[in-house]
């Protein structure tokens, strides 16, 4: 059977590239080994949302009367918001798999071999393409721990779809993943630990920002290990005990469950990748050009594989971009800004430089910061809480960052986007009209 696209994986860059190529007219075969989706909507971006989203209403009913509003008592059930969160990404599935049949993408079910940059064999059958798009995607990094091995511990996997509480919890790494899974469970009531390794949680995030976020949360009972490496682990009839190195001493904390957060890596091996003898970066991630074509003319990567950005929003543009370029229409890829967010509450997020970044390169800025108590919005919305607002400007007063630590963020974060990818001027950005009241208008006040 012949192609003229083949993808290898369905995450969000696989179904993206397989949407737009059929949509254009080509015949594409989409090759995945577990869930169109990917670990994205699977077991990642969509899942832990909708928990969070739970997590989140329960914050809010529990806080009603800051609002005069009487809640009662309130309660939650877990098997249920786990029941709900199955039935979301169920839904999601079908609603991608839809798409991709109206686009006439072709699908196979299994493990993916390249044979070479024209051939790819799934079982016993090998399909034959004139081009190549490697969408692999990543897994969940275990570091090497002594004593990991005798060990029951999670990764995010297994805290999705926990069906009982536990009374606390570990969580090593304090990067995302960890970050959001301390907010859910904390929500819930359980006593939770982050140990993370860095001085400071959510590394490449603003380090102020994070900062102001980790006061919040140890407010509410979250203890916080920085500068912490743990070093063993071992489990008896009281729990599993973590042994960590900290300021040169060692020390243990008991937990009744242990999640493992300490990132991910991107899918290299185990579907033929050597047999293309495609250039790799020195972190060994697959080279590529602005149209996210490989070494090897006519083979493309998108995604995780790339090393760029571990993000599903990243992965699909990655996806227009390579789609578009052996369709013949010009297109490029651009990193200037590329928006992250922390689904805690209150959410954090950010896009382009930040001080930290920009101190490393050498560039002179300046940052403008203020409360989020200067948008009215915010304050309606959000009683006796606050949260920040940083952009940073070049010399030409050019809009380079912006960080938000305060909700709706994930949501506004956008408008400082779009400035930063179109260069703008912190006079031009504040000709645009933005609605008032809302929460976004905390740029325009910043500036």
């Amino acid at each position: 059977m012949k192609y003229q696209v083949i993808i290898i994986g369905g995450g969000p860059a696989g179904y993206t590239a397989a949407e737009a190529a059929g949509k254009a007219g080509m015949s594409v075969l989409l090759i995945e080994k577990r869930s169109v989706g990917g670990v994205c909507l699977n077991e990642g971006c969509i899942p832990t949302k909708t928990l969070l989203y739970s997590a989140k209403l329960l914050d809010n009913a529990k806080g009603a009367s800051k609002y005069a509003i009487t809640a009662g008592d309130v309660s939650f059930d877990l098997p249920k918001i786990i029941a709900r969160k199955n039935k979301v990404v169920r839904k999601l599935v079908l609603g991608i798999k839809a798409k991709l049949s109206a686009s006439q993408v072709s699908m196979v079910d299994g493990t993916a071999t390249i044979v070479d940059k024209n051939h790819v064999q799934v079982g016993e059958d090998i399909y034959e393409g004139e081009k190549l798009i490697i969408c692999t995607g990543s897994e969940t990094f275990v570091p090497t721990i002594t004593g990991l091995d005798q060990v029951d511990y999670w990764t995010h996997r297994n805290a999705l779809d926990a069906k009982e509480l536990p009374a606390s919890l570990t969580i090593v790494g304090g990067g995302v993943i960890g970050m959001e899974f301390a907010s859910f469970f904390n929500s819930l009531g359980v006593k939770v630990t982050v140990i993370e390794m860095m001085d400071e949680v959510l590394s490449g995030m603003d380090k102020e920002l994070s900062g102001h976020l980790r006061h919040e949360y140890a407010k509410r009972g979250i203890q916080f290990l920085l500068q912490t490496r743990v070093v063993a682990l071992s489990q008896d009839s009281d729990g599993i005990c973590v042994t960590y190195e900290q300021d040169e001493e060692k020390a243990t904390i008991v937990s009744e469950k242990l999640l493992l957060s300490v990132g991910r890596k991107a899918v290299m091996h185990g579907f033929g990748l050597e047999n293309l003898g495609l250039q790799l970066t020195q972190r060994g991630n697959v080279v590529v050009n602005e149209h996210m074509e490989t070494s090897l003319s006519g083979v493309y990567a998108c995604g995780d594989i790339t090393g760029f950005s571990l993000l599903a929003h990243t992965a699909v543009r990655e996806a227009e971009v390579a789609v578009n370029h052996l369709l013949g229409k010009p297109d490029t890829m651009s990193y200037r800004a590329i928006p992250g967010v922390v689904y805690t509450n209150p959410e954090f997020a950010g896009v382009g430089q930040t001080e930290e970044s920009l101190l490393a390169k050498g560039i002179t800025y300046c940052a403008e910061t203020i409360p989020m108590a200067y948008s009215g919005r915010f304050v309606a919305e959000n009683e006796g809480v606050n949260g920040y607002c940083k952009l940073l400007l070049d010399e030409d007063k050019r809009i380079i960052g912006a960080h938000v630590l305060g909700n709706p963020a994930s949501e506004i974060i956008t408008l400082a986007g779009i400035a930063i990818e179109m260069m703008m001027t912190a006079a031009e950005f504040k000709k645009i009209v933005i609605p008032h009241p809302t929460v976004g208008e905390i740029f325009r006040e910043a500036l």
